[in-house]
């Protein structure tokens, strides 16, 4: 059956500065939590990464070229505040004056990220999501860019806030690579919360005629069987990654049922309750009612059963498919039921997720005027052909079959009611990934990394014919 997207449904392209940008040591910017974590590991480093800090030009010429109407970047706040507080660098100001003034001249309009996982070096070191003093930055971080960039007028203030909290004292694999500090966990997440809603309510003050909101990582949480026990450990699971952001963020207040649920899980690890107050509580819900916008990005669900020994956590970082494990004391085990595909990253490949997880805001969360779905895509192993001339084609059928089941996910929700105003493919190009490399690519345009040269991929074609006709290609 065709499936169809309203007119004025925007197709984009995601990345991340981080991951494109390179040139991590050019032009006064300053270092951020992952260079010397990197550095450390010895695995990759984010240089050159897709070097679109020289290459934004060619990469916004492709998308113009191949129906990409607008392209989710980030700031990189170290670029602007090189120690993440105190002076500014005018040559980092100025490079996204460049690229801002190259997305209007390429008719690409630009939604921009302030927090992608990139907390300067200095800021980090202080506590990072558990510091005043970075929370606090980050405002007049984000003030400063909202005057100096009145180009831009769909902002995020952070990316996938769930990831860094999770990745960062939980399951250790995003720096300080700690594991098992579910207290700090929730703590970092109450604290996006707020600070979110304090950019938020800032921004809304100054009265710039703009859009702002945020964008989480969702994966749609089910019990494994249909027993109590399974159906409580998806239930803890959700809150622990999902349903704390979303009530703070898109309710604007905690449920009781999600801290009973926070607490659990806090108290079967012998952890205290993460700190509130009611002056932040009045920010969340302030800023509730005047978010514009949630960005869903959703590449795969997950399933859980009943779990009662230690914390064991496997992330499979190469793509050696089958082994990631993931058993968390107080929460569950996920387990993933038979006849699933899943990626070579044990990523599952579920339509049916991300069409739950949009009719979940639209039917629970009210005050949300409109969903994008910010990132999704698969990441696969791919080369380079032996031979390749800049007219070769690379063909990628499992991204475009990938594509088309989502977007048909997407297509159904919009049918039942959710106001999904666009979709943005992870990733606009082959890009540098945190924990895997450069052996992950998820790009409509493909990056052969020592030349800097780009390809076009077949699902490129394949997007603009999407973004020309608003219809799934066959």
């Amino acid at each position: 059956m065709t499936k169809t997207f309203p007119q004025d449904f925007i197709f984009g392209g995601a990345s991340a500065a981080y991951q494109v940008e390179g040139a991590t040591k050019e032009d006064g910017k300053g270092r951020v939590l992952w260079d010397d974590y990197l550095e450390k590991q010895g695995r990759f480093s984010p240089d050159p990464a897709a070097d679109f800090y020289h290459h934004y030009e060619e990469d916004l010429s492709l998308s113009e070229k191949y129906g990409v109407q607008a392209v989710r970047l980030s700031i990189a706040w170290s670029r602007i505040f090189p120690n993440g507080d105190g002076e500014v660098e005018p040559r980092g100001v100025a490079y996204y004056h460049r690229v801002f003034k190259a997305c209007q001249e390429h008719h690409i309009e630009p939604f921009v990220t302030l927090h992608h996982f990139d907390t300067p070096e200095s800021l980090h070191e202080d506590g990072d999501w558990l510091s005043q003093r970075m929370l606090d930055a980050f405002l007049v971080y984000a003030k400063f860019c909202f005057k100096e960039f009145p180009e831009v007028k769909y902002w995020i203030t952070i990316n996938e806030p769930t990831s860094m909290a999770v990745q960062q004292y939980t399951s250790g694999t995003f720096p300080p690579a700690e594991t098992g500090h579910f207290d700090k966990t929730f703590q970092a997440e109450h604290n996006q919360n707020v600070i979110h809603a304090r950019i938020v309510n800032a921004y809304k003050d100054m009265h710039l005629g703009g859009k702002i909101g945020v964008v989480h990582a969702l994966q749609t949480v089910y019990p494994y069987s249909d027993s109590p026990a399974d159906k409580h450990a998806a239930a803890l699971q959700d809150a622990f990654e999902n349903r704390l952001y979303l009530d703070g963020t898109l309710a604007g207040a905690y449920d009781p049922e999600t801290l009973a649920l926070v607490k659990e899980i806090l108290d079967a690890n012998n952890q205290p309750m993460f700190k509130s107050t009611p002056e932040e509580m009045a920010e969340l819900d302030k800023a509730a009612h005047q978010l514009d916008f949630v960005g869903v990005n959703n590449y795969f669900s997950k399933w859980l059963r009943a779990y009662s020994g230690a914390s064991e956590t496997h992330h499979n970082g190469t793509g050696a498919k089958g082994t990631s494990v993931s058993r968390l004391h107080g929460i569950g085990e996920e387990k993933l039921p038979e006849g699933i595909e899943t990626t070579d990253w044990d990523w599952p490949i579920y339509p049916r997720g991300m069409h739950d997880i949009l009719m979940r805001i639209h039917d629970n969360y009210p005050l949300v005027p409109e969903i994008y779905v910010t990132e999704n895509g698969i990441g696969l192993k791919e080369s380079l052909p032996e031979g390749a001339t800049a007219s070769t084609v690379i063909d990628d059928p499992k991204r475009t079959d990938y594509l088309g089941k989502y977007l048909g996910a997407i297509a159904d929700a919009i049918n039942d009611g959710a106001n999904v105003k666009g979709y943005f493919i992870w990733s606009l190009q082959d890009q540098f990934s945190w924990t895997n490399g450069y052996s992950k690519r998820y790009g409509l345009f493909f990056i052969d990394f020592p030349t800097q040269k780009r390809y076009v991929k077949k699902s490129a074609s394949w997007f603009k014919q999407l973004s020309d006709t608003h219809i799934i290609p066959e």
